[in-house]
C-alpha cells in the first residue's frame, strides 16, 4: 500500500469477535493448555489479503486466493511470536493447531485490536489468551530475564505490524538439481553409487526459502565453505504462487 500498517489495542471494555470472523486457534507444543485465540473481521482480512496480492502484482478476485495470503502473513507473524517467546524461555517454541471446539469460550478476555493503513481503517481482530499461555509467556522474566527482555522487546512492540515479520528467520536451502528413482533402484544404492541429476553442470543451482524458490545462482566457496552467488531473482509473482 505504501503506508505503514499499525495495529493498536482499542481498550474496548467487554469486546467480542463480530460474527462471521475468521477464527483461528494455536496451542504451544510444550504446554497443552496455553493457548491463543485470534479471531479476524471478514474486512480486515479481505483488505490485508488484498494488500498483499496487489504488492506481488495478482489478481485478488477470488476470495480463497485473499485469504490464503492473509493466512500467510499471519502464520509468519505467529513465527516471530514463537521466536520471540522461544529467547525469553532459552528454548525451543513450537505452535500447533487446535479445533476452535476444544477450547472453552470462557478461556481468556478478548482485547479488541484495530488495525489502520496509514490514515485509512482497515478492520478490527480480537485476541485471547488462557491462562497458561499468559503465565508461559511470563517464565523468561520470572528466571530474572525480566530487565534483558524489556530494553529489547518495548521497541518491537512499537514497530508496524508487518515490519515485525522482516525479522522472522526462514530456513535456506540450496538445490543442484532432482531425479526420481524406483523403488528397486532405490534399496541398491550403495557407497560409491552415482545418481545423477536433472540439472547440467553449468546450470545455476536454486536457492530456496521455506520451500519456495527465490534465486537461482552459481555455486561459490567462502572461507572453506559453501556458497551461493545470486544471478537471478525469481520475480514477485512466482514466489507468491508457490505459497498457494
Amino acid at each position: 500500500t505504501g503506508d505503514a500498517v499499525h495495529a493498536e489495542v482499542s481498550g474496548e471494555p467487554e469486546s467480542r469477535p463480530a460474527g462471521g470472523a475468521l477464527h483461528l486457534v494455536r496451542r504451544l507444543r510444550e504446554a497443552p493448555g496455553a493457548v491463543l485465540r485470534i479471531a479476524v473481521a471478514r474486512d480486515l482480512w479481505q483488505t490485508a489479503g488484498q494488500a498483499v496480492l496487489r504488492g506481488a502484482d495478482l489478481p485478488a478476485g477470488e476470495e480463497d486466493d485473499v485469504r490464503s495470503a492473509f493466512l500467510e502473513v499471519v502464520q509468519q507473524s505467529l513465527g516471530q511470536l514463537a521466536a520471540t517467546l522461544g529467547r525469553r524461555l532459552g528454548r525451543e517454541v513450537n505452535w500447533d493447531e487446535a479445533d476452535a471446539g476444544t477450547v472453552p469460550e470462557e478461556s481468556g478476555d478478548w482485547a479488541e485490536v484495530v488495525v489502520t493503513a496509514g490514515e485509512e481503517p482497515w478492520g478490527k481482530a480480537w485476541v485471547s489468551a488462557t491462562p497458561e499461555f499468559i503465565q508461559e509467556g511470563g517464565k523468561g522474566d520470572a528466571a530474572g530475564e525480566t530487565a534483558q527482555a524489556e530494553p529489547e522487546e518495548a521497541p518491537q512492540r512499537r514497530r508496524p505490524m508487518l515490519d515485525l515479520l522482516m525479522e522472522v528467520e526462514l530456513p535456506v536451502g540450496v538445490t543442484f538439481g532432482r531425479t526420481q528413482l524406483r523403488l528397486k533402484d532405490a534399496i541398491k544404492l550403495t557407497s560409491g553409487s552415482i545418481v545423477e541429476l536433472n540439472r547440467s553442470i553449468i546450470e545455476p543451482v536454486e536457492v530456496i526459502v521455506n520451500n519456495c524458490v527465490i534465486a537461482r545462482g552459481e555455486v561459490v566457496v567462502v572461507e572453506g565453505n559453501y556458497g551461493v552467488r545470486i544471478q537471478e531473482i525469481v520475480s514477485r509473482e512466482e514466489r507468491l504462487r508457490t505459497l498457494f
